[in-house]
């Protein structure tokens, strides 16, 4: 496999921005419009082979189980370092490869995989289920914004 970065988060001033490189700037024709995007990066800050060989975490969330498998959570340390996002957008500039978003949870320079629209009929689902330990978590990334996490993490 070979997987190249088409850009990275910048957060200049406390502004959250992708930057595109220029070969990809094109891909963004016809992305006006869209009021969120799915992003997907490359957890540059987890990619050791020590957190690589990490697959169940103890006791992360304050109400979950005593061990909770990565892939039933959403950290950074995994066996392929992939992350998700989904950002509300706030400017694109087509020709500088910009995106200005109102928040991200990336840090700056990690790099930045693909993007996607956020399309409601294909990526909301109306009758989700969660076991019990997170039911109490936000039901919208709308709410998620002013939720209390310090509340669920242990860390």
């Amino acid at each position: 496999m070979n997987i190249e970065p088409i850009g990275y988060v910048r957060n200049t001033d406390g502004k959250f921005q992708l930057e595109l490189n220029q070969a990809y700037r094109e891909g963004l024709e016809s992305l006006t419009g869209f009021s969120h995007l799915q992003l997907i990066f490359w957890g540059h800050l987890a990619d050791t082979h020590e957190y690589r060989s990490i697959v169940s975490l103890d006791k992360p969330y304050k109400n979950g189980p005593e061990k909770v498998g990565v892939f039933a959570s959403r950290a950074p340390v995994r066996p392929n370092p992939i992350l998700l996002s989904i950002a509300q957008v706030q400017n694109l500039d087509i020709e500088q490869g910009i995106i200005d978003l109102y928040w991200l949870d990336m840090e700056p320079d990690t790099p930045l995989l693909d993007i996607k629209p956020y399309h409601p009929c294909t990526d909301r689902v109306s009758q989700c289920q969660v076991p019990d330990w997170c039911s109490d978590w936000p039901n919208s990334y709308e709410k998620s914004g002013s939720f209390d996490w310090s509340k669920v993490f242990n860390f």
